[in-house]
């Protein structure tokens, strides 16, 4: 019998492969996640953006200082309350996102590429059901 843990660990790896061949082999998931929800909603707090892309503190801060170190983001003081400090796409991270952006769907349509649409979107509900309840806790 396949044990959902082992499926899930091997669908990962699939994942992995895939992303570095339609996505990109420098930009991570954690990292265009972080991209992606900056663009969506810009000058987002660090601690509000972990939770946005469900990432921890410690990991958070470090896709913050990769991301800075590589001149995508940049942050500021929120010039409401200059105790919080914002984060925002840099140019160059708009312009990465933007290129990026097209090749996740490219890379979620070839990772379900054998599943019909009702197949996909009952693997979208599951899997949301499953982790939703797991962060819940």
């Amino acid at each position: 019998m396949q044990h959902p843990g082992h499926l899930m660990r091997r669908a990962v790896q699939v994942l992995n492969v895939l992303w570095n061949e339609e996505v990109s082999r420098t930009i991570t998931s954690p990292q265009f996640a972080t991209l992606n929800a900056l663009y969506n909603e810009p000058d987002l707090d660090q601690r509000t953006l972990g939770h946005r892309v469900s990432l921890d503190r410690s990991t958070m801060a470090a896709v913050v200082s990769r991301l800075c170190d590589r001149g995508l983001i940049r942050s500021g003081r929120d010039p409401r309350d200059g105790r919080r400090k914002t984060i925002a796409l840099s140019p160059k991270g708009l312009q990465v996102v933007q290129q990026l952006i097209p090749r996740t769907r490219a890379l979620s349509d070839r990772f379900v590429a054998v599943l019909d649409e009702t197949q996909r979107a009952d693997l979208l509900c599951l899997l949301t059901e499953v982790v939703g309840t797991h962060e819940r806790r």
